[in-house]
């Protein structure tokens, strides 16, 4: 893929500073530009690196004043980086575009299929399930009966989708991702075994939403569990059964959250946090990265640190003290060595 600087001007809407038949066909750091690259400034700490970058193509701000010449060609924009990132954007929808079927697949007589879509090798799609329209489908995914995925999503290789659940439009599913596998449910018998209940519900996620590499998602026991418009997964999370998960919600990696836990809309969720279940999480609550959830938050916009948790700015005080511990307790075996000569003293 080449465009040339002008095309690349029309589509973020600014200007071209020099030659604008100059050729681009890949993108790269401003500090590792060579000819034939388009790169971007938009940290004033990177400047330096515009005077000796070897790129084509530099996209600036509209506002950018070079203090020495500049031997590439600029495309003056209004956001830099915003820019950069529709640039990314397009770049890679045009990488993964896709079509077709590759072979060998299955697919169910029953399963409805829609238009422009992309199979890889070793798909698997289930009876009655619809697939729609422009959906993407790399090798190895397996779509198991009555599942239902909306236009423009994608799933990487190796997604496992178990049967009746529902993914929406333009879903971003990472490899090894698992949709649907059964809660962990089991229930103790007298002979100190255990019996598995039957996890008969599904798993809904609703449209705008990225699941990262290796999440698992279970099934309900009854009902759905439901990761909601917009939330953002990372790798490596477990999301129990019946867990709802509210509206662009984040989530960073090996986050675990356990059954029918009811997480708010716009949270933002560290890395390691453990999350007991039957919890309710107020919308716009932040949890710092591994701390630990044992009791509802039920104030919005709380924000929560530690294992258990509590409120971040009564934490880092907390901390402080902890950290002189081995100071506070020798201090403490100096007063108590001086109370007792005082005390021998006053008997002497």
């Amino acid at each position: 893929m080449e465009f040339t600087a002008q095309q690349i001007a029309d589509l973020l809407q600014g200007q071209v500073e020099g030659d604008p038949q100059v050729k681009v066909n890949r993108l790269s750091k401003i500090e590792e530009g060579e000819p034939g690259s388009l790169t971007f400034l938009a940290n004033p700490k990177y400047e330096e690196f515009i005077y000796t970058t070897g790129a084509s193509l530099v996209i600036v701000g509209d506002q950018f004043i070079p203090e020495k010449s500049i031997s590439t060609s600029l495309v003056r924009v209004k956001d830099p980086y915003k820019s950069f990132a529709v640039l990314l954007e397009t770049y890679n929808k045009i990488s993964m575009a896709r079509e077709g079927r590759e072979e060998p697949v299955h697919v169910a007589a029953s399963a409805k299929i829609g238009e422009n879509t992309y199979m890889g090798a070793f798909v698997y799609i289930g009876e009655n399930s619809v697939i729609g329209n422009r959906v993407k489908l790399y090798p190895g995914v397996y779509i198991g009966d009555q599942v239902e995925i909306g236009d423009d999503t994608v799933l990487f290789p190796g997604v496992k989708v178990y049967s009746q659940c529902k993914i929406g439009k333009d879903c971003r599913i990472h490899a090894g991702v698992v949709i649907g596998g059964d809660g962990f449910g089991f229930a103790p018998q007298d002979d100190s075994n255990y019996m598995k209940v039957a996890q008969i519900g599904n798993v809904i996620v609703e449209d705008h939403v990225e699941i990262g590499s290796n999440t698992t998602i279970d099934r309900a026991t009854l009902g759905s569990t439901i990761i909601r418009k917009g939330v953002k997964l990372d790798n490596l999370i477990q999301v129990a059964h019946n867990v709802e998960i509210g509206e662009h919600t984040v989530i960073a990696a090996q986050t675990g959250i356990a059954g029918s836990t009811k997480i708010g809309r716009f949270c933002m969720i560290g890395g390691q946090v453990g999350i007991v279940g039957h919890l309710v999480i107020a919308d716009k609550v932040k949890i710092a990265a591994q701390s630990g959830i044992g009791t509802s938050i039920t104030r919005e916009g709380e924000i929560v640190q530690g294992s258990p948790a509590f409120f971040i700015g009564d934490y880092k005080k907390s901390y402080v003290g902890f950290r002189k511990l081995p100071e506070l307790s020798a201090k403490i075996e100096e007063l108590e060595k001086q109370l007792r000569e005082l005390k021998e003293n006053n008997h002497g």
